[in-house]
């Protein structure tokens, strides 16, 4: 078994743990739920070496009413070197939403995350978070080339 296919698998079932009961996806919302769980686990795990390529190379990404560029350049300027600080990063309460329009595909998601840091002096931060994306289908693969994400602080109890 390849690691693709395995990816493929697990963002299966993923999509099927986020969707509706009696709503099977179609075998192209599959393979773009794994590329977005992919992005995802990346994410969590704080290791995104393999995310480039789940983006072309003419992707833009939009974070928090800013512009950052291509992935590419999101990756070495803002990313990546974030990833030195942290010293975890969990998504909670993911919930994912894949629409499929030939080569293009629209993906919504919902989360809450949490991030700590490796300097204890520095307090968790806790966001509900959203995510738009558009991947396209170029031969047979499914990439990013829109990634815009926006997080607002979490509720607090009076």
């Amino acid at each position: 078994m390849t690691i693709r296919s395995t990816i493929a698998g697990l963002a299966l079932a993923a999509v099927l743990a986020t969707s509706a009961p009696a709503q099977v996806p179609s075998p192209e919302e599959a393979q773009v739920g794994a590329v977005v769980t992919a992005y995802k686990d990346a994410v969590e795990r704080m290791d995104v070496s393999q995310t480039p390529t789940l983006f072309w190379p003419d992707s833009a990404i939009f974070e928090n009413g800013g512009v950052e560029g291509t992935f590419a350049y999101y990756l070495e300027h803002h990313l990546g070197p974030e990833f030195d600080d942290l010293a975890g990063f969990d998504f909670r309460d993911h919930a994912m939403k894949v629409e499929i329009d030939g080569d293009t595909a629209l993906v919504s998601e919902t989360y809450t995350y949490h991030i700590t840091f490796k300097d204890d002096s520095r307090e968790a931060i806790e966001r509900r978070g959203v995510a738009t994306s558009v991947l396209r289908k170029r031969g047979d693969e499914w990439r990013f080339v829109r990634y815009h994400s926006s997080a607002r602080p979490l509720r607090r109890a009076p």
